[in-house]
C-alpha cells in the first residue's frame, strides 16, 4: 500500500491541512513574536507537545514561588539609599495568614505604629513600598522611586516606607499617620503564567482608612518585557503633580491624558 503520510490523528503533515505547519505556521510564529500569550502551540496526538506542557509547567510553579517568595528588604533599603526607610509589618504574622486574610494585609500592627507616629510632618507625598504577592519590589522598586523623584523636585517626600506582608490599603493607614497629602504604594502584582515579578503602583490622594479602590490610580505592568521604569516613573510623576493640583485621584483623574504631556524622549518600553 502507498504511504500516505498521515499521523495517526488523521492528517496530513507537513501539508495546509495541518495547522501547526506550512503557511499556518508562519502565521502563529508571527503571533507568538508579538505577545508572550501562548498560541498555536501545537498538538502530540490529543494533548500538548511535550516541550509546550514542560513550559506550562514551569511556568505555574514560577508563578507559585513568586507568591511565596522573600523579600530582601534590608537589600531594598540599601538601594533606596541615601533616601531613608522606615521599616514595619501589616498585622499578618505571616505569609500563610496573610494570603488566608486579606483584611490583616491592609493594617499596620499595633507595635510599629508608634515608630511610624514620629515620621509625622508636612508631607506632600510618601512611598510604600509592600511585598504583596510576589517579590517584584527587589527588581523594580527602588529605580522607580529614584527616576519618579528626579521628575520631582523640591517635593517634601517622606521616609520611605519598607512594609512587610502589606496590601495596598495598609498604605492608607501609613499616608494619614505621618500626615501625607498623597501616598504610592509600589507593590508586587499577582503573578500570572507569562510574568512572574510585575510591580504595580497605586496612588492615593488624601489616604485615609477605609478609601476604596475607586480613589486610587494604577500604574501596572511594570517589568522587564512590560513598561519600563523610565515610562512608569513618568506616568507617576505627571500623576503626582496632577494630583497635588486637583487635589484627588481615582476615576475622577484619567491616566490617558497623562500620554500627551509626557515626554517620548525620556520614556522608553
Amino acid at each position: 500500500m502507498k504511504p500516505t503520510g498521515r499521523s495517526h490523528s488523521g492528517i496530513v503533515a507537513g501539508t495546509d491541512a495541518d495547522p501547526y505547519h506550512s503557511e499556518a505556521s508562519d502565521l502563529y510564529a508571527r503571533l507568538r513574536s508579538t505577545t508572550p500569550a501562548r498560541i498555536g502551540l501545537g498538538r502530540a496526538g490529543d494533548a500538548l507537545p511535550t516541550k509546550s506542557l514542560l513550559a506550562f509547567q514551569a511556568a505555574h510553579s514560577r508563578a507559585r514561588d513568586a507568591v511565596h517568595a522573600v523579600v530582601d528588604f534590608d537589600r531594598l533599603a540599601t538601594a533606596l539609599a541615601p533616601h531613608r526607610c522606615v521599616s514595619l509589618r501589616s498585622r499578618a504574622a505571616d505569609r500563610a495568614i496573610f494570603l488566608r486574610r486579606p483584611d490583616l494585609g491592609r493594617r499596620v500592627a499595633p507595635d510599629d505604629l508608634a515608630q511610624l507616629q514620629h515620621e509625622l510632618g508636612d508631607w506632600d507625598a510618601v512611598f510604600v513600598v509592600a511585598d504583596g504577592l510576589s517579590a517584584a519590589v527587589e527588581q523594580h522598586a527602588a529605580a522607580v522611586i529614584e527616576q519618579t523623584l528626579q521628575r520631582l523636585p523640591d517635593w517634601k517626600i517622606a521616609p520611605v516606607v519598607l512594609a512587610k506582608q502589606a496590601r495596598v490599603a495598609l498604605g492608607d493607614e501609613v499616608g494619614a499617620v505621618i500626615g501625607a497629602r498623597m501616598v504610592a504604594v509600589l507593590i508586587g502584582e499577582r503573578p500570572g503564567l507569562s510574568v512572574a515579578d510585575s510591580l504595580g503602583v497605586y496612588l492615593t490622594w488624601a489616604p485615609r482608612i477605609g478609601c476604596t479602590d475607586a480613589a486610587r490610580n494604577c500604574i501596572s505592568n511594570i517589568h522587564t518585557d512590560g513598561l519600563s521604569h523610565a515610562a512608569a516613573a513618568d506616568t507617576l510623576a505627571w500623576l503626582m503633580r496632577t494630583a497635588r493640583s486637583r487635589e484627588l485621584t481615582g476615576v475622577a483623574l484619567k491616566l490617558e491624558a497623562a500620554h500627551d504631556r509626557i515626554d517620548p524622549l525620556t520614556s522608553t518600553r
